[in-house]
């Protein structure tokens, strides 16, 4: 089976559970910026984080699928009542392993640079990936009916990724670089 199909070349895509839109369409651009960061979590995870922070990001990859199908699916398309759905419970997850890396990660007084370790630097790529993703569900949601727990998650998850990037750090022995603003120039 051939991988590519030419449906796309005059610049649509057809999205899940029927319609066809331009492949600029404020869904598409959700569900797209939620695929970049699969594929960011990916990479991160590829260049060899901790085991527990390792466990986690899997564990979140099979949880942006969900994000995905969600965002990819117009409310009122028969196929979205056969979505797994994005479960409230995955963001209150997320703040529990946040909670227990708060209770060792130094208290914060600046910004942190994005950096340290490889994995680390791929976190915060990963991170900042989340950030656009979580705006492009927001646009999405003004046009379009979306789970508002996709919103939520994309938040918290964005906050993770930052935690995880500190504790990959911490673990690696590796300090954080803080943004100190010079006064005057």
């Amino acid at each position: 089976m051939k991988i590519y199909t030419k449906t796309g070349d005059g610049g649509e895509t057809s999205l899940f559970g029927g319609g066809r839109v331009p492949k600029d369409d404020a869904r598409v651009e959700a569900y797209g910026a939620v695929d970049e960061l699969n594929a960011a979590i990916g990479l991160a995870r590829a260049l060899a984080p901790a085991a527990e922070v390792d466990v986690e990001l899997a564990r979140i990859q099979a949880e942006l699928f969900a994000v995905g199908a969600e965002l990819a699916t117009p409310h009122d398309a028969r196929a979205h009542g056969a979505l797994p759905g994005v479960r409230g419970e995955w963001a209150e997850a997320l703040e529990r392993r946040m909670d227990r890396w708060d209770e060792e990660l130094a208290a914060l007084t600046a910004f942190v640079l994005p950096g340290g370790t490889s994995a680390a630097a791929a976190l915060h790529v990963a991170r900042a990936t989340c950030r656009r993703a979580e705006r492009r569900s927001v646009a999405l949601s003004h046009l379009a009916h979306i789970d508002p727990a996709v919103v939520v998650y994309l938040n918290r998850l964005s906050d993770f990724l930052f935690e995880a990037a500190r504790a990959e750090n911490l673990r690696a022995g590796v300090a954080e670089t803080l943004w100190l603003p010079r006064k005057g120039g």
